[in-house]
């Protein structure tokens, strides 16, 4: 009888044992990676080689509507989602300040990606004092969008080199229109996703009108929300010229009047995020969408 009980007490511990093992092993994927990529806001943590974590879209209670967010629940072994056969090809749209400059650099880092800013590339021409720059430079002063014959042979060209090919890419800024969104699928340039971050116009001329640039770093603030400590740094920021209220209502009546149609062309694989968000969550529903596009891509 001693002897039954001696054996039922070390199988009991042997079980709590085990499942706190198991609690622990769970916590610790789920802190890592809970939906298979790297944690935004630790880029230098990796995920478990060899594991791969399934996407699957939340249905908010009452509405009907999904919302890509991180399931913990759905979790699955596999390949991990790094492992890819071909790279990954995205596009960012949303209005002038929709945190499209942040999540890019999120973006690019968790994918590896070659992000290609149309918005950085005219600028560079404008300060060359190039002869497209000129001609763009009427635009952006005004607050107009620059036409389509500036940019899509630029944009034509970069895409068909070495390193977007072999790491993929991020646009940036383009297509705008629909005859460029047209242009592009001309010249084969077939994306995988199409992120759209809506933000409300009144939330996108407060961060507009307040942005400044520092000429000697590139580094952006804003005046309201995130001012420079260094009352040095605050002596030099500069505005951009198109960055004043006049301009950017301009901008975001040209941009609502263009991104309905582009957003159809690419209505398989559009998804909306709402901008108007911590910039961390905001990462987090972009990445889980994007798994979630590679995913069905994949199983068709």
């Amino acid at each position: 009888m001693r002897n039954f009980v001696a054996t039922c007490l070390l199988l009991a511990a042997a079980g709590c044992q085990t499942t706190s093992a198991l609690v622990f092993r769970q916590k610790a994927v789920t802190r890592t990676l809970p939906w298979g990529i790297r944690d935004p806001s630790t880029s230098n943590v990796k995920p478990r080689q060899d594991a791969a974590y399934s996407i699957m879209p939340r249905t908010r209670r009452g509405t009907g509507r999904e919302s890509f967010l991180p399931s913990q629940s759905r979790l699955h072994v596999g390949a991990d989602s790094s492992d890819r056969s071909e790279p990954i090809r995205l596009i960012i749209a949303g209005a002038p300040a929709s945190g499209k400059g942040t999540q890019c650099e999120k973006i690019k880092n968790q994918y590896g990606v070659v992000h290609l800013s149309t918005g950085d590339m005219l600028r560079e021409a404008v300060a060359a004092g190039t002869t497209v720059g000129k001609k763009a430079k009427e635009y952006m002063d005004s607050g107009r969008l620059v036409p389509d014959e500036v940019i899509i042979g630029v944009i034509k060209d970069r895409l068909e080199q070495d390193d977007c090919q072999t790491q993929g890419w991020l646009l940036d800024g383009f297509p705008r229109t629909q005859a460029q969104a047209k242009a592009l699928e001309e010249c084969g340039a077939v994306a995988d996703c199409f992120i759209f971050l809506k933000v409300p116009d009144e939330i996108l001329v407060e961060r507009v009108v307040g942005r400044r640039t520092d000429p000697e770093t590139g580094a952006i603030y804003h005046m309201t929300f995130s001012p420079p400590a260094d009352d040095v740094v605050l002596t030099r920021l500069v505005q951009r010229s198109d960055d004043t209220e006049e301009k950017v209502k301009v901008r975001l009546e040209q941009f609502h009047a263009n991104v309905d149609a582009v957003s159809a062309s690419y209505e398989e694989i559009s998804v909306t995020i709402d901008g108007n968000q911590a910039p961390a969550k905001v990462t987090e529903a972009i990445l889980a969408a994007v798994e979630m596009k590679i995913v069905k891509k994949v199983a068709v």
